[in-house]
């Protein structure tokens, strides 16, 4: 037996919907009544004990692109910052997440090299080329429970509506990263006062309000649930709203530095400021921030993309975009609860509970999750050394931070 015993921590359950601060025993990570057996005591005052987290949409970069991160290495950023449960993309480099019997080796790997369990999200189309349906029954077959096409376009909106048939006959999830890409051409920023200054492709908030409108359409017709990830306009929030309330099955949610972050972080042309979905004007972060406040907004996701420092090397369009994000995951949450959007508890169930439920997991979360316990008071600064990510691509770089993971305890 290894049992850890915090003594007065705050103890925030979303479970139970309790806050207190309390002494707690853990076995393995899991709750346990008092005992006389144990092998630490960790003094918890001022410090919060909250479930693991679980994440919607994080790129781990395996298979294929090993240069920017791996299994083991964002496995491991994932667990030491308090996320054991994270959805991936089906959009590899080569893609192999229309391909079932390929996904449960990913699944076993990355319990094995980063601790974590992974969660595929397969491929809508087959190879995400937009063309023809992927073969659903077999993705099912290898575990997945929902579709997407991640970023890629459609050949047309007959292959939508027929992947859409197919997904709700399966009883699986559609996940959409909405974007119109006739809209959105060649853009990479959002279209506004900086990029205009700047010179630099735009994309309109249209791009995403369109897809969503369209979208949803095809989901009140074929009966689907659907699922809309990284959302980034003000405007989307309202869409989503008017969908939930006309009773359409349908989920949300956005990246956490989607509700911190604009786009005046682009002026200087800072190329650790490009990210897909853009980063957006201050209204829109208000009106996210709004829609998450009021539960249209399901749930927050990290939106983690490690790279190489050489992918952010080249001129800003041609940079590649993202932001790792599993680091500055816990200190921008704290900052939400201290600049008074949430309460702490909260918090915890946007990141928790919520996107457990919204991934139809919820079960399954209660028996596999662990306890995270946080310092939310420790500063500390965001630098190479100190992201655990093998990637280090944020516009927050040198920066210093509030709140931190001192330790993740589970299985």
């Amino acid at each position: 037996m290894s049992i850890v015993k915090i003594e007065n921590v705050r103890v925030l359950d979303p479970i139970n919907k309790t806050d207190n601060i309390q002494t707690v025993f853990l076995e393995h990570g899991k709750l346990v009544s008092a005992s006389d057996d144990v092998n630490q005591v960790i003094d918890g005052q001022g410090k919060w004990l909250m479930p693991t987290m679980v994440d919607l949409c994080a790129r781990l970069r395996e298979p294929g692109q090993q240069q920017h991160g791996t299994l083991k290495s964002e496995g491991k950023a994932a667990r030491e910052n308090g996320i054991l449960h994270v959805f991936t993309p089906p959009d590899s480099k080569p893609i192999v997440q229309d391909n079932g019997a390929l996904i449960h080796g990913l699944v076993e790997k990355a319990m094995l090299d980063g601790g974590i369990y992974l969660k595929v999200i397969g491929a809508q189309t087959q190879g995400l080329l937009g063309k023809q349906p992927a073969n659903m029954a077999g993705l099912k077959k290898g575990g997945c429970t929902a579709v997407s096409n991640a970023n890629a376009p459609f050949a047309d909106d007959d292959v939508v509506i027929r992947t859409l048939e197919y997904a709700a006959g399966l009883d699986m999830t559609v996940v959409f990263y909405a974007e119109e890409h006739q809209i959105a051409k060649d853009g990479c920023v959002h279209e506004g006062f900086v990029a205009s200054r700047q010179g630099l492709p735009m994309i309109p908030a249209l791009a995403e309000t369109v897809a969503i409108a369209k979208y949803l359409l095809m989901i009140e017709a074929t009966g689907v649930r659907a699922h809309f990830g990284l959302l980034s306009c003000g405007a989307s929030v309202e869409l989503i709203k008017l969908a939930k309330a006309k009773g359409l099955n349908v989920t949300c949610d956005v990246a956490m530095h989607q509700l911190h972050l604009t786009d005046q972080l682009i002026d200087g042309f800072n190329s650790l400021a490009h990210v897909r979905p853009p980063l957006r004007s201050e209204q829109d972060k208000e009106l996210l921030r709004q829609g998450l406040k009021e539960g249209v907004i399901d749930a927050i996701c990290t939106h983690h993309e490690p790279l190489s420092r050489s992918a952010k090397m080249a001129p800003f369009a041609e940079t590649l975009s993202g932001f790792t994000a599993f680091d500055t995951y816990v200190p921008f949450g704290i900052q939400l609860v201290e600049e008074g959007l949430f309460e702490p508890l909260e918090w915890v169930e946007k990141v928790t509970i919520a996107p457990a439920k919204v991934a139809n997991m919820y079960e399954n979360w209660l028996q596999e999750f662990g306890w995270v316990l946080i310092d939310p008071k420790l500063e500390w600064q965001l630098n190479k050394d100190t992201i655990i990510s093998h990637g280090k691509n944020t516009p927050l770089t040198q920066q210093t931070v509030k709140g931190k993971v001192v330790q993740t305890f589970s299985a």
